[in-house]
């Protein structure tokens, strides 16, 4: 079985024979605005929920866990997501405020990976953004949290079909 299934997964195709151009010497001196290229880059495309990213935290000890949510701003250099600070993942971000993003758009062969130091934003802001989700019925969530995240690096990865894929690494 595990022959058989390694042979169906190596027959499965990783790219598009067309994939957009990326010359990191181009790129400008802000990760945020190379960010913001290739999210409207990816609108234009029509890849469907370009703002979804997998978040991975970890316990202190280190035990990883990852899932998806969405991007809910890029402010002040920072990538704002929001979750219940009772959650497995708002347990984990109280016990270790460090986490991972990352955004991946298989058509065009591009990812985008963001680590950094995660803090909490204000009530507030919390609020206001419970209140602007899709189906918001007007009750308030008190648990509703608007994190963070502060980049010390963030890697753009984009695919190539010869495979010598390019990485362009922001230090931060």
């Amino acid at each position: 079985m595990s022959d058989s299934l390694r042979r169906r997964l190596r027959a499965l195709p990783d790219f598009p024979d067309l994939l957009p151009a990326f010359d990191p010497s181009s790129a400008p001196a802000d990760p945020v605005d190379l960010f913001l290229q290739w999210l409207d880059h990816a609108l234009a495309a029509g890849v469907p929920q370009p703002h979804a990213f997998s978040l991975a935290t970890s316990t202190p000890d280190g035990r990883v866990s990852s899932r998806m949510l969405i991007l809910k701003n890029v402010d002040g250099g920072a990538w704002q997501f929001a979750s219940t600070r009772g959650s497995r993942k708002g347990r984990e971000l109280a016990a270790n405020p460090h986490a991972a993003m990352n955004f991946y758009w298989p058509a065009l062969g591009r990812q985008v990976r963001v680590v950094g130091a995660v803090s909490l934003l204000t009530a507030e802001a919390s609020a206001l953004d419970w209140e602007e989700r899709p189906g918001a019925d007007g009750r308030a969530n008190p648990d509703w949290q608007l994190y963070a995240l502060h980049p010390a690096e963030v890697e753009f990865w984009q695919a190539s079909p010869d495979r010598r894929h390019i990485r362009h690494r922001y230090d931060l």
